[in-house]
């Protein structure tokens, strides 16, 4: 007989499905039984997750004005009853929510069926999402001691697990870092996801060009941009003789950061946490704008750590990283510092801490 599966939950976007497909792994490791649910963005993913995918109607019910709202609410209603009727068939033994709007109708009626319910926070601000959910569920995984917008109530759920990272980062993480020297060639790895690229071609390739030559001819330069940015971003470099690789995705990207001796990146709290277990110093440009500034928590987070730098967008021009740049590069080997800072933020296990916290909480319901 087929053991009752553990149910995941998670919004369609790689900062919440990272995570989930780390406990996945950890779970189905230990001969476990799991399945995901999200949105249809998820269909495609059948391949590498380890066990049954299926997709619910979900919708964000943020800035759309009022028909946008309640259009929102109507699809959020219709993912609800698909999500009730999904649990029932499957009845798991356990529903782990990761945070992003569709992964509100799972943990909803799976709370509402009395499964026994998990949160996985992995900002240092609670989500709407989860802050919806958070007095509705049994426990709550977050990746630090405190997290903001919490609640009291939910504060006694909490449990500091950290944020599970992809089997792929904990094989990054066994490449140790091996400093630059002084005049040595620098690899710089550059990456932002679909929100972030732009700006990164946008101010890199500038900041690159504002360097002397001697520095030029040091880096290395592995970058993600959009696809409609890779032919100016490539001649920028091309223009100032400097060595870029260009690419629109890595499916390799934690073995490109393990690779690399500098960052530059968003704030997001899979990269951040990667950016820890991998042991790699960066350069973290959060996102503006972003719901209750979370990316701005997970970054001040980090660099309080003294693992790099944090540039806030409005101060992120080609002037001012190339000072930086200037700056880093003239001290070069003090990189190998912030890398072990950086690694010390890292928790490598969060992904097997999760699947105790799952595990005892199924059983104790």
């Amino acid at each position: 007989m087929t053991r009752r599966p553990i149910l995941l939950a998670a919004g369609g976007t790689g900062g919440h499905l990272f995570p989930a497909e780390a406990l996945a792994a950890a779970l189905a490791a230990r001969g476990e039984s799991v399945a995901l649910v999200s949105d249809r963005r998820v269909e495609g993913l059948s391949a590498r997750f380890p066990g049954d995918v299926h997709s619910v109607r979900a919708a964000t019910v943020t800035g759309k004005g009022l028909i946008g709202k309640v259009r929102s609410l109507a699809m959020l209603g219709v993912g609800f009853v698909e999500s009730a009727l999904l649990i029932r068939r499957l009845r798991p033994r356990a529903v782990v929510g990761f945070g992003g709007y569709p992964s509100v109708p799972p943990v909803l009626a799976a709370s509402l069926l009395g499964v026994p319910t998990i949160l996985q926070e992995q900002n240092a601000v609670m989500g709407r999402a989860n802050r919806f959910l958070a007095g509705r569920v049994s426990r709550i995984s977050t990746a630090f001691p405190k997290v903001q917008l919490t609640g009291a109530e939910a504060a006694e759920k909490c449990v500091m697990t950290g944020v599970p990272v992809r089997p792929a980062v904990i094989d990054a993480s066994k490449t140790p870092y091996s400093a630059p020297t002084a005049d040595g060639a620098l690899r710089l790895v550059v990456f932002g996801g679909s929100q972030g690229a732009r700006i990164f071609a946008d101010v890199v390739p500038g900041a690159v060009a504002r360097l002397d030559k001697s520095l030029i001819d040091r880096l290395e330069i592995v970058q993600q941009c959009r696809a409609e940015d890779i032919e100016k971003t490539r001649f920028a470099y091309d223009a100032v003789g400097a060595r870029a690789e260009l690419r629109s995705f890595f499916d390799d990207l934690p073995a490109r950061i393990a690779s690399a001796h500098l960052v530059i990146a968003r704030s997001g709290a899979s990269t951040v946490a990667e950016l820890g277990v991998i042991g790699r110093p960066a350069i973290l440009v959060p996102l503006p704008g972003a719901i209750d500034n979370d990316q701005l928590m997970n970054a001040s987070a980090f660099v309080h750590g003294g693992a790099g730098w944090l540039v806030p967008q409005t101060s992120f021009n080609p002037t001012k990283l190339a000072e930086l740049l200037r700056t880093i590069m003239a001290q070069a080997p003090d990189l190998a510092d912030k890398a072990g800072k950086a690694a010390n933020l890292g928790n490598a296990d969060a992904a097997g801490t999760l699947a105790d916290l799952v595990m005892t909480t199924a059983a104790n319901q």
